[in-house]
């Protein structure tokens, strides 16, 4: 098949939006079909179209891509310059035409990818959404209302799609409920050759937790909607150290409201798998996640995990078996929970082990071909219309 993967970000940027395509686009090629990556520039020099010659005239921030990429302009989000909003451009129906696209896969569409689906409607090609960002509940951090104009919004982005894939149950459900059609689950997967408990370093530990406190982790985006302010408590617990590690416009902020915090910045590669390897407990504070690709890693690290009841992690979590699920939006819960695995190290073990266990399937090499699959359900259901 010839794809083309339309996303709202791809690396370098580091979110669950890239690390999707780019698992995508290399399963793609690993399977013997031929994906074009198309996403918004992330500097005036990648802007500038590739060379058609192959690989070695790419941009240097595409060249360890998998497949070709091309650029559409973009300006960085006002407030949040680590995201960036792709121009009008008519790149993306260049790109399709040009590819020859069999299917057009469309990574969380707004913006770009409402143009990704326009192209594709016009040229007659069938296309697949995926679900992979909480607009609404974004909607409602920011700006305190707007959470019925973003359903509207995501309704007619993915009601345009020959399917809608979601990440979750959860997902799943939000979608169906507010009228969107065609929606089948899709999860993610995770890199268990890279994120395993072997890799536990006794080295970072002492460096993180000098006096040997237990340590707690947090790894995603320092932004509002993340509410990672809530480990506040878990600063207050004896003996217990937190570690903080990502970037983005709360960091200020969080640097007040976590006492005695360890914020390590934005950590990738084998870096952060050994890092996650280290922890005693994974904590995420975050109500709006579609998935929660970090809880994966956490525990395909073999490390016990407290998450909010919400979203993502209740298909990740099992309560009381890989880890604890609490209240959403409460700090008190967060902290107790935290207490209850930091006074029983045996519950730590086994938490951790059943997580490893779980995960051990969810490769992106099984999770990928059940991708192929939705793509040949569409172009077969395509072909049975034309047929008809």
């Amino acid at each position: 098949m010839r794809v083309v993967i339309v996303t709202e970000s791809f690396p370098p940027d580091v979110n669950g939006v890239a690390h999707c395509a780019l698992q995508t686009a290399r399963h793609l090629v690993d399977r013997g079909h031929a994906p074009l990556v198309v996403a918004p520039a992330t500097s005036p020099r990648s802007s500038a179209p590739p060379a058609p010659t192959g690989a070695a005239d790419r941009t240097a921030a595409d060249a360890l891509a998998p497949c070709p990429v091309i650029r559409v302009p973009s300006i960085p989000l006002p407030g949040y310059p680590q995201v960036r909003v792709a121009l009008p451009s008519r790149r993306v129906a260049a790109a399709i035409t040009a590819h020859r696209a069999d299917i057009v896969h469309l990574a969380s569409p707004f913006i770009l990818g409402v143009r990704g689906m326009a192209a594709a409607a016009r040229l007659g090609i069938p296309a697949v959404a995926i679900y992979q960002t909480d607009l609404a509940g974004y909607a409602r951090t920011y700006m305190g209302a707007g959470e019925a104009a973003a359903w509207r919004r995501i309704r007619s982005v993915h009601a345009a799609a020959d399917r809608t894939l979601a990440p979750s149950s959860a997902a799943r459900d939000d979608l169906e409920a507010h009228g969107v059609p065609r929606v089948r689950l899709w999860p993610r997967g995770v890199d268990t050759a890279r994120f395993r408990p072997e890799l536990r370093d006794e080295t970072i530990r002492r460096e993180l937790a000098p006096n040997g406190e237990l340590i707690v982790g947090y790894v995603g985006r320092l932004a509002p909607e993340k509410q990672v302010e809530l480990l506040s408590g878990v600063c207050g617990l004896d003996g217990v150290r937190v570690v903080v590690i990502g970037d983005g416009p709360s960091e200020t902020t969080l640097r007040g409201a976590l006492p005695g915090a360890v914020f390590l910045g934005r950590r990738t590669g084998t870096e952060l798998a050994r890092i996650f390897a280290s922890l005693d407990v994974f904590a995420h504070t975050g109500p709006f996640e579609t998935f929660c690709q970090t809880v994966q890693e956490a525990m395909a690290s073999g490390v016990p995990v407290v998450a909010p009841a919400a979203g993502g992690p209740l298909d990740l979590v099992a309560h009381g078996r890989t880890g604890l699920l609490v209240p959403p939006g409460d700090a008190t819960a967060v902290r107790d929970a935290v207490a209850a695995l930091a006074a029983d190290p045996v519950l730590r073990t086994r938490y951790g082990a059943q997580g490893r266990a779980t995960v051990e399937g969810r490769t992106w090499a099984a999770v990928g071909d059940r991708l192929i699959g939705h793509y040949e359900d569409v172009l077969a259901a395509r072909t049975t219309v034309v047929a008809a």
